[in-house]
């Protein structure tokens, strides 16, 4: 896994784009503060929704240096989620601009997953995460079901031995505001 990982962060660093496993489905992913990498995600995906691009983090310490507006509750029900959970957190900051909608809202999930786990440990920024489809397809859950557009359209793969066991489905999303207004989204 560690000759895997040190292939990723070198792609990652020169800001390209990668296609890798996560615990829930396969996501396209690249440093969340390179905006020229960003781009070529939505490029690739053909889509423009700055809400449909969220970060993982390899923990809360990591959330909390890029968002700055998260009410407590936020984390609190970070550390209890049982299942994938992406929150919707207020006081997006320190990420490229082209992935903050005009809400200034950052999506952000910590995985639990043992390869983006390490990747984010060793990369040590936010990575960029969202499935690894055109917009408006269906989300694949392992690397059989990516398209040969996305595949090609990425710098680097991620053997799929290193898939783990992912739900096969999104997570859940719940938004947060800074009053600690909660909505489930998904």
């Amino acid at each position: 896994m560690d000759r895997e990982i040190a292939l990723a962060l070198d792609i990652l660093r020169r800001g390209g784009i990668i296609l890798y496993p996560t615990d829930t489905v396969w996501g396209i992913g690249c440093d969340a503060t390179n905006k020229e990498a960003v781009q070529r995600i939505y490029d690739l995906k053909k889509s423009v929704d700055k809400k449909s691009m969220l970060v993982l983090c390899k923990d809360a310490d990591m959330v909390v240096r890029y968002v700055d507006k998260a009410p407590g509750i936020a984390f609190e029900v970070m550390e209890m989620a049982t299942n994938p959970l992406t929150l919707i957190l207020p006081g997006a900051t320190g990420v490229a601009a082209n992935l903050i909608p005009e809400e200034g809202t950052l999506g952000v999930r910590v995985p639990n997953h043992e390869f983006c786990q390490k990747l984010l440990y060793k990369f040590g920024k936010p990575i960029v995460s969202t499935s690894a489809n055109i917009s408006g397809e269906k989300s694949p859950k392992n690397l059989a079901e990516v398209s040969k557009a996305i595949i090609e359209g990425v710098d680097f793969v991620v053997n799929p031995r290193f898939q783990g066991r992912p739900t096969g489905k999104p997570s859940s999303i719940i938004a947060f505001g800074e009053d600690s207004e909660v909505t489930i989204i998904r």
